[in-house]
């Protein structure tokens, strides 16, 4: 089992690597421009000139997938980035404080999750219009109450550790504590859900594009993508199955990179699952 995390988090980090890559040298790599319309080149089959072949439009699938990853790589770091940042900062204040600003910031994370997070998504950005801000502002909201419970009990289970009742007995304010002896104990926890959120806000996204309420055409998004390939499905499945592919393989990097990070940074993981980490 530990061989094939290792192996999975190798492989992973690889593939993140790669995007990266891909994502920095879109403008270079890709062969053609990912939004030009071509209708008399429409649904070609994979060739040298076009890798993967062509869209409805006459459009490159390869260069529009290239210049995916910069979109889909954006719209996933940012909503985490922001969705953990806010997840954080409430979850700890409702963990340290306690008492109404516990019950307070808790009752409106349990409004928040009394509703399916695509049913919420879809009537925040319903509610606001499409487009990548909007989707991206649909995806936060529904992202960050996940954070903050996690950060809530962490900070729970740390409350009364000798280290912090120091720490109060040497005069050390509430912010000192929170910033210099809380969070230190409580990121490798938030990192792990961080790293796992990437791939299914991605995939949140996708799915949002392709019900036709994110990232409207012509830019190159995976789930728009699927979303015009519908209609050419039995005659051309190609078309969406490249996109689909896309999607599966940057969720799944994201889920073994969280896997392999949580197997290296939590003890109480390693010793119930058997690791054997030594570091």
């Amino acid at each position: 089992m530990k061989q094939g995390v290792d192996l999975g988090f190798k492989l992973a980090m690889l593939t993140i690597a790669c995007l990266l890559f891909l994502a920095v040298s879109a403008t270079w790599i890709a062969p053609h421009d990912p939004e030009k319309a071509q209708p008399q080149l429409r649904l070609k089959d994979p060739s040298y000139e076009y890798p993967l072949g062509t869209d409805h439009l006459g459009r490159c699938i390869f260069s529009r997938i290239v210049f995916g990853i910069r979109i889909s790589l954006f719209i996933g770091i940012a909503v985490v980035l922001f969705s953990s940042l806010i997840g954080m900062v409430l979850g700890v204040a409702a963990g340290y404080f306690g008492g109404v600003v516990d019950e307070t910031i808790m009752r409106v994370v349990d409004a928040f999750l009394s509703f399916p997070s695509i049913f919420l998504a879809l009537a925040v950005i319903g509610f606001l219009g499409s487009g990548i801000a909007n989707l991206m502002l649909s995806l936060i909201l529904v992202d960050w109450t996940g954070y903050a419970r996690l950060v809530r009990s962490s900070v729970l289970s740390l409350k009364g550790k000798e280290f912090l009742e120091a720490a109060k007995s040497l005069g050390a304010s509430d912010l000192y504590i929170m910033s210099r002896h809380i969070l230190p104990n409580i990121l490798p926890s938030l990192l792990v859900m961080a790293t796992l959120s990437v791939g299914y806000v991605i995939l949140g996204a996708a799915s949002l594009s392709f019900l036709g309420l994110g990232v409207q055409p012509p830019t190159p998004e995976w789930g728009a993508m699927m979303n015009d390939a519908r209609p050419f499905l039995r005659t051309h499945p190609l078309v969406m199955i490249f996109p689909g592919i896309a999607i599966t393989t940057v969720v799944l990097a994201f889920n073994l990179l969280g896997e392999g990070i949580r197997v290296r940074l939590d003890p109480k993981f390693r010793a119930e699952n058997g690791y054997g980490y030594e570091n």
